[in-house]
């Protein structure tokens, strides 16, 4: 009986009709986008043999969504999110199918992928918060977090599949095959959009347009310590330690003298275990500061053993962990924000924290790239590791300094309650 209501309460969402034709359909478009991603860097990696070049390209990739997502949550606030996320999705698949048409006809250079990348990355900007806050209108507040964990779950089993079935198709076949792949896949989430049962949606009411409400939205922010320190935490990580598209490829290359099966197998490691992190949290996982700040500190502990494994057997162990603590730092992130957000605001905040999470990495790229090419994979990651820790220091601040705020006000009360009430004595 208790594992049965465990495994009710673990996928409770999933009893949400629409959600749970999205949940299978966006399974199938993250599998190939993995595909996508893992050959991506792979491909990049034998024109240029360049750490530095393949965190230029992520970086172009995620420009866009620095630069244009505030704006892009700000649209989400306005429109329908499910008919923009219809039209968005099925751009990327013809992104794909682009890239596997060069990468097929072995025309593809190093230019075609880096303007690519930015097609993708201006599609990002806007696709994103309109994913993230649409989750509140398929599920509601009560199965917001389950929903949100399930999803991760569901990024990182296709994070497990996808980048190992694309080593073997690499190997075989050449990265083109994951490319057409990809965009074949974008179909299934497509359909899962148009046969929802639009009568069972709780959408928000559009905002209407009006000028400043790119600046409302930063003001919100900034005015709701709730929400401004967990996204400064997620900037911070987000920045430096989510760059495992420009590490990775290296660790199988030069660390283990691998090749693209070995770094589909890391990938793959990595996304098993945050299968596992994803179930966890959708099951026990809590919101907060709290939780995110422990998420933090153990992600940075894990990043840490995965830069000093000395064998591919420890590496692949340590990366299971490391994606456990990715997606309970991610999914808990993500569902504190939803939870703490006005209605009205959700796509403005949701942008932000894709800004955060994605839009960072333009700088975080490089850097990680630059890193690793001047010293070793091994340094990449520990940069990552140490972001981790500022990360949880922050948190562990923002939680003194909300006790310190709650003794004030308590005491406040307290001194105000006597001073009107002359009865009131030790």
């Amino acid at each position: 009986m208790n594992v049965k209501v465990s495994a009710r309460r673990t996928f409770s969402s999933l009893s949400n009709h629409n959600y749970r034709k999205y949940f299978f359909g966006q399974t199938t478009s993250l599998i190939g986008t993995w595909m996508q991603m893992t050959a991506q860097s792979w491909l990049v990696f034998t024109l240029t043999h360049s750490a530095t070049d393949i965190g230029f390209v992520v970086a172009l990739q995620t420009l866009p969504v620095l630069l244009l997502g505030p704006y892009g949550g700000v649209v989400a606030d306005r429109v329908d999110k499910r008919r923009l996320m219809i039209v968005l999705q099925g751009m990327m698949g013809v992104q794909a199918a682009i890239l596997a048409v060069l990468s097929l006809t072995h025309v593809v250079t190093y230019l075609d992928v880096c303007i690519l990348a930015i097609v993708l990355g201006l599609n990002n900007a806007f696709e994103n918060p309109s994913r993230q806050s649409f989750m509140m209108e398929m599920v509601g507040p009560k199965d917001l977090r389950n929903a949100v964990s399930l999803n991760s779950t569901m990024n990182n089993v296709a994070r497990a599949v996808g980048p190992a079935i694309a080593g073997i198709l690499i190997a075989s076949f050449g990265e083109g095959w994951c490319f057409a792949i990809n965009a074949v896949s974008f179909v299934a989430v497509v359909f899962s959009l148009m046969i929802m049962d639009l009568s069972i949606l709780t959408p928000s009411v559009p905002t209407e347009r009006a000028k400043g409400q790119l600046r409302e939205g930063f003001r919100y922010v900034a005015a709701t310590p709730k929400l401004l320190y967990p996204l400064i935490m997620m900037a911070l990580v987000g920045m430096l330690a989510y760059e495992f598209q420009v590490t990775l490829p290296i660790v199988a290359g030069r660390v283990f003298h691998g090749n693209s099966e070995v770094y589909g197998v890391l990938m793959a490691s990595m996304g098993v275990g945050a299968v596992i992190g994803g179930l966890w949290t959708a099951s026990k996982g809590k919101t907060g500061t709290r939780a995110i700040t422990r998420a933090a500190l153990f992600f940075g502990v894990f990043i840490t053993l995965a830069a000093l494994s000395p064998k591919i057997g420890i590496e692949c162990f340590a990366l299971a962990l490391v994606g456990f603590t990715s997606v309970a730092f991610l999914s808990m992130t993500n569902s504190t924000l939803q939870l703490e957000t006005d209605p009205q605001m959700r796509g403005r905040v949701m942008a932000l924290w894709a800004v955060a999470f994605m839009g960072t990495t333009p700088i975080g790229g490089p850097l990680i790239g630059w890193i690793t090419s001047e010293t070793n994979a091994r340094m990449g990651l520990g940069v990552g590791a140490a972001s981790c820790f500022v990360a949880a220091g922050i948190g562990w601040l923002t939680i003194r300094h909300f006790r310190a705020s709650a003794a004030i006000s308590t005491s406040k009360v307290v001194s105000e309650t006597i001073a009107s009430d002359p009865l009131v004595v030790d």
